[in-house]
């Protein structure tokens, strides 16, 4: 029988030690199933989709739109670190912008953070209008994550939420 020396025997102890001390995966993200399609870009075709006759514009300092440009230059060129970043630093000048609170959310789709996701969704609807292409993206997004979660009841609610979102304009003769 071959004899392990001492200094493989101190190694292999503490890293026995640092194993049984590591934590498991988050109950959450253990639950979560893995996605079937690209959810970015079904949650942008349901702001596209929507035909509201009404979409709410905001006005705003030019740094934070230069921000936000480096922030859809840095995703196009997939750096999403970046693009959280540049999200960030155009929150920072406008912390209750829905819109940008809308797109952080879908960058961190991206990087699978899907509680920050959600939580940014429903933070943007809360501040923003309740109508239109917006809207309709806040609960696209957690329509997707609910899907991901596998909670079949707040899908629908969400999916209810969403179809609320569109408005028609008045039938004129």
């Amino acid at each position: 029988m071959r004899q392990i020396s001492p200094h493989r025997l101190t190694i292999f102890c503490a890293a026995a030690a640092l194993a049984a001390c590591s934590q498991p995966p988050a109950p959450g993200a253990q639950s979560m199933r893995a996605p079937d399609h690209d959810i970015v870009a079904s949650i942008r075709a349901a702001g596209s989709r929507d035909t509201s006759v009404v979409e709410i514009a905001p006005l705003r300092n030019p740094a934070i739109d230069g921000f936000l440009d480096a922030a859809h230059a840095a995703e196009r060129a997939g750096n999403i670190a970046l693009a959280i970043s540049k999200a960030d630093s155009a929150l920072g000048l406008a912390p209750d912008a829905p819109d940008i609170l809308q797109y952080r959310a879908e960058l961190a789709v991206r990087v699978k953070d899907y509680a920050t996701a959600e939580n940014d969704a429903r933070r943007s609807y809360q501040l923003g209008p309740k109508v239109g292409g917006l809207c309709a993206k806040n609960w696209q997004t957690v329509l997707e994550i609910e899907q991901l979660k596998g909670n079949a009841q707040a899908v629908q609610n969400a999916r209810t939420e969403r179809d609320k979102c569109q408005v028609q304009g008045p039938i004129r003769m």
